[in-house]
């Protein structure tokens, strides 16, 4: 691992996380808030909670910043759409506190039903008012969720351990994940419409966003119950007040709030209301088990080129990384090879074909190492799995895919064609039994060969004698040949046919010239590619 990799630490996380980036050998730094600007800018990664905010201005100082991670779900406080443009990667932890807002939330639906921060202050002022907290049990009650994620899913659990009967709305999740807890999905309207206590469990977006309105809670049951420990925001918290106030909800546990701290709210002071600062998440284990789990993710990142829960590209999971690794490779590669040795630099359409593996694992991760060496062959600006697709947009680039089946030979391949409106410049590579990538075809002509280091590409005409002359030229340049491959459109002689030559070392320019020179020889390039892959390594 690099000893100059630099994570700045800018929140405060466990020990552990603290401990598993040191120990990888990195310079690891948790600086006062003020001193983060100065510090990030040559950092490799930046870890944060919530109290950091990631704004594009602080992104415009990392110059060298790969990564961000967020111990926590919420990326509130990250631009995200700013990192993207500039190629870091964002991660959160979801579901590293899960328990413990499920808890929470189980905490605020029994401080409701027995009315348990009232009578507490009563008692604390003295009193002793039995019959003015007569309360309700759990038991036998429906909980309607709204969300059935990680969270959703754990306070399922814990509330039919309570005997009670559990619905949810959830339309991203299969029925048979909601049998495996015993809920029922329904729609909407009959979750709010049947339940006694509501729960809010899903993520902010503009479908979500004030859906706890007027018209939503008109539907519920007089006397229902109302818990949020997800966003403040998909509430429309005057339309909560009011519904408070005139007895058609018996009350509201609530955690978040729209605006925080929530000063203004309507809410505040409402007596059938129990209010939280965001705390939820907030238990020595959550955070613990959150910092612990960004600094693995980081440390994977940054090592590995393992990516999980990311929120700005396609996550993978450990076997789908170590099955998609070599792609990744082959596909930055053919892409490159592309760019550099296509007739003409510009080009408008990219056409991406993938046989096997490649269709079945994820081909849009493998898209993305594709554009990452053509965009990199030809643009100054670094281009890498997270901005790719942006940066290809950009250009106006139309990106096309297609799967298909291989009848003879490798089986798993991929073909990589750039084109301007006219006639396609195409390769065809596969990866080999080593795990090394491999040359299968060029423009439609059969060639096996490495697809590393600095390769000659030459065009000819298919006359005797044009090998042997090319290898002189060579020869006479003091150039070592490392490797030879043929190809030819047909049989015959007259036919077009192309050599790919691997080279020791460097090579000057001039090269091409002299081999462009020779009787029958129609075009050559140069094309520099890495050397043979190290285990490991991936697109970044």
């Amino acid at each position: 691992m690099k000893t100059s990799v630099k994570v700045v630490v800018a929140d405060k996380i466990s020990e552990r996380g603290i401990k598993l980036l040191r120990d990888a050998g990195w310079n690891v730094l948790t600086p006062a808030a003020a001193e983060v600007p100065v510090e990030i800018v040559d950092a490799d990664a930046l870890v944060v909670r919530s109290a950091t905010k990631v704004t594009p201005a602080l992104l415009e100082m990392a110059k060298k910043l790969r990564v961000i991670g967020r111990a926590g779900v919420g990326v509130d406080n990250v631009d995200v759409e700013a990192a993207t443009r500039r190629g870091v990667l964002v991660m959160n932890t979801p579901g590293g506190n899960a328990v413990s807002v499920a808890e929470h939330t189980l905490a605020l639906m029994l401080g409701l039903a027995r009315s348990v921060p009232q009578a507490s202050a009563s008692t604390n002022a003295g009193k002793w008012e039995k019959s003015a907290f007569s309360g309700t049990e759990l038991r036998g009650k429906t909980l309607g969720l709204v969300g059935l994620g990680r969270v959703g899913t754990e306070v399922a659990r814990r509330a039919r351990a309570l005997e009670m009967k559990v619905m949810a709305y959830d339309p991203y999740v299969a029925p048979a994940a909601a049998r495996e807890v015993e809920v029922d999905l329904l729609p909407l309207d009959e979750v709010l419409a049947q339940s006694d206590f509501i729960s809010l469990h899903t993520s902010l977006s503009p479908a979500t966003e004030k859906m706890i309105d007027a018209a939503a809670i008109a539907k519920m049951k007089k006397g229902a119950r109302v818990i949020n420990c997800a966003r403040g925001e998909l509430i429309e918290e005057s339309a909560l007040a009011e519904a408070l106030k005139s007895g058609k909800l018996a009350g509201a546990g609530l955690d978040t709030f729209a605006k925080e701290p929530p000063k203004d709210s309507p809410l505040i002071g409402l007596p059938n209301l129990i209010a939280t600062p965001h705390i939820a998440g907030s238990t020595a284990e959550a955070q613990e088990e959150v910092g612990t789990a960004i600094a693995q993710q980081v440390r994977d990142y940054l090592a590995d080129g393992m990516i999980r829960n990311a929120v700005n590209m396609p996550a993978l999971s450990p076997d789908q990384y170590r099955r998609l690794r070599p792609y990744l490779e082959l596909g930055e590669r053919l892409g490159s090879f592309v760019a550099q040795a296509a007739p003409s630099r510009s080009f408008s359409r990219v056409h991406i074909r993938y046989a096997g593996e490649p269709a079945e694992l994820g081909s849009h991760v493998i898209r993305s190492a594709v554009l990452i060496g053509i965009l990199n062959a030809v643009l100054d600006e670094k281009v890498n799995l997270v901005n790719a697709s942006e940066m290809a947009a950009a250009r106006g680039l139309l990106i096309e895919e297609t799967t298909r089946r291989r009848e003879h030979g490798y089986p798993n391949a991929i073909e990589v064609a750039i084109a301007d409106g006219g006639k396609e410049f195409a390769l065809e590579g596969t990866v080999g039994q080593d795990g090394s990538p491999r040359i299968l075809a060029l423009d439609g002509m059969a060639l096996e060969a490495p697809l590393e280091g600095t390769l000659l590409l030459s065009r000819n005409i298919d006359v005797p004698g044009v090998i042997g002359r090319i290898g002189t030229a060579l020869g006479t340049q003091g150039v070592n040949i490392a490797t030879f491959a043929l190809g030819r459109r047909g049989p015959g002689g007259g036919a077009e046919a192309l050599a790919l030559i691997g080279i020791d070392g460097k090579v000057d320019a001039s090269v091409v010239q002299h081999v462009r020179g020779l009787p029958s020889v129609t075009d050559a390039r140069l094309v520099f590619l890495p050397g043979a892959p190290q285990a490991g390594a991936a697109p970044q």
